[in-house]
């Protein structure tokens, strides 16, 4: 299977979509699923193996994720993409992760949004890109910023936690306010 890449600096983003994801849990045994998805653990694995089950889609949402892949080692230090992508209305959630501590505030996470949130607007035809944060999640609040998000509200109670309710932080960032 060929998959769609995109480059950076310092990172390789590997696309994965839904198509991708069956293919891969169709095709590989769990050794080679922990490998490809980055996994060290049969809980993460499992973890992932219900979400997909569950279906990772609707009829008029779906996703498309990157793998990070730092260039240096070729290993898989985080994600970012896009869930909850309403087709239909052109626009998306945006949310990303690193693995480990170790990579955190090094500005990786800002290079890989910039290469993914234009491929948000150009490739996927997104108008408006979507970023719910927790109140208290300080470098992610500073990293929307960073990257031109305007905060729109503050959702009460809006998801759970480790059986906590939460509040989100809403920013979104326009297609005519960007620079791709």
């Amino acid at each position: 299977m060929n998959f769609e890449l995109l480059e950076t600096n310092h990172l390789i983003l590997r696309k994965l979509t839904p198509e991708v994801y069956a293919f891969v849990f169709q095709h590989y045994n769990d050794d080679e699923l922990k490998v490809f998805l980055g996994f060290s653990t049969e809980d993460e694995l499992s973890k992932e193996k219900i979400k997909f089950e569950k279906g990772m889609t609707t009829y008029n949402r779906s996703f498309v994720n990157f793998q990070l892949i730092d260039k240096q080692t070729n290993a898989i230090i985080g994600a970012c993409g896009f869930h909850t992508w309403f087709t239909e209305h052109n626009r998306a959630e945006i949310g990303y992760a690193l693995f480990s501590e170790s990579h955190k505030g090094k500005g990786i996470m800002t290079e890989a949004l910039k290469a993914v949130i234009g491929y948000g607007f150009k490739t996927m035809n997104l108008n408006r890109i979507e970023a719910l944060i927790g109140p208290n999640n300080e470098a992610s609040l500073r990293l929307v910023q960073k990257l031109n998000f305007t905060k729109e509200g503050h959702l009460r109670k809006h998801y759970f936690k480790n059986g906590f309710a939460e509040d989100s932080v809403v920013f979104s960032l326009l297609r005519e306010e960007s620079h791709h």
